[in-house]
């Protein structure tokens, strides 16, 4: 089987937003309904397995009622963190489903409206070869490395820009969750990684954005008019 785990318990800070960005409107939609219909309607995820804060359940249910919104999905408190969060939708799936060789489970940033089945699919195929796999688009900017005061330049053509889903065999994800957490874990790859396991890149797409600031709300509209 494949798994998602959409990540959704985050505060949203830096939209300068009493409410989550993942529940501010989208083309008339909270941002996370277009996320969960996005994996939805993929052919290769069998399980949606969404994470919220606890806090914010009666108001997403209420927000569901009011858009009609009955996609099936499995409904998990998140934890003080994302490494927490994604921890407790992880531990969701061991609880519930049988996991055998075969199965994979991706973590996707619940403010990442715009994932395309194509890319999803690009992300699990790309699992099935490499067991554990980051979506990635190749800076396009120069790239510096350093502070304020002092820097230096990097080869652009070594760095990437790492979105989600991120897949992985959901053994390997689920032994990397047992680590304690470390303030270097900044996506799930790098939990992986610590457990000295390799990362393969699937090549992204720059629609697949990750809403973060007011005008990224825009961005992620006009994405959203554009033909399939």
């Amino acid at each position: 089987m494949n798994f998602v785990v959409i990540v959704a318990a985050g505060t949203g800070s830096r939209m300068n937003s009493s409410l989550p960005k993942q529940f501010l409107e989208l083309n008339g939609r909270p941002v996370l309904m277009h996320s969960i219909e996005r994996f939805s309607q993929s052919q290769d995820v069998s399980e949606i397995i969404l994470v919220i804060s606890r806090e914010m359940e009666e108001f997403w249910k209420a927000l569901c009622m009011e858009n009609q919104f009955d996609e099936v999905y499995h409904l998990v408190y998140g934890g003080k963190s994302r490494f927490e969060s994604v921890r407790n939708g992880i531990l969701y799936i061991q609880e519930h489903f049988q996991i055998g060789n075969n199965d994979y489970i991706a973590v996707h940033d619940g403010a990442r409206p715009i994932i395309s089945s194509e890319l999803i699919a690009r992300a699990f195929h790309g699992a099935y070869q490499h067991h554990a796999v980051v979506l990635a688009q190749s800076s396009v900017e120069s790239v510096r490395i350093g502070n304020p005061r002092s820097s230096k330049a990097l080869d652009r053509n070594q760095v990437w820009l790492v979105q989600t889903p991120q897949v992985f065999q959901a053994e390997l994800l689920i032994n990397a969750y047992c680590q304690p957490e470390d303030p270097l874990f900044t996506d799930d790859a790098s939990v992986v990684e610590k457990m000295g396991n390799s990362v393969a890149i699937v090549e992204g797409d720059p629609k697949n954005i990750k809403i973060t600031y007011p005008q990224d709300l825009q961005i992620a509209q006009f994405y959203l008019s554009l033909p399939d």
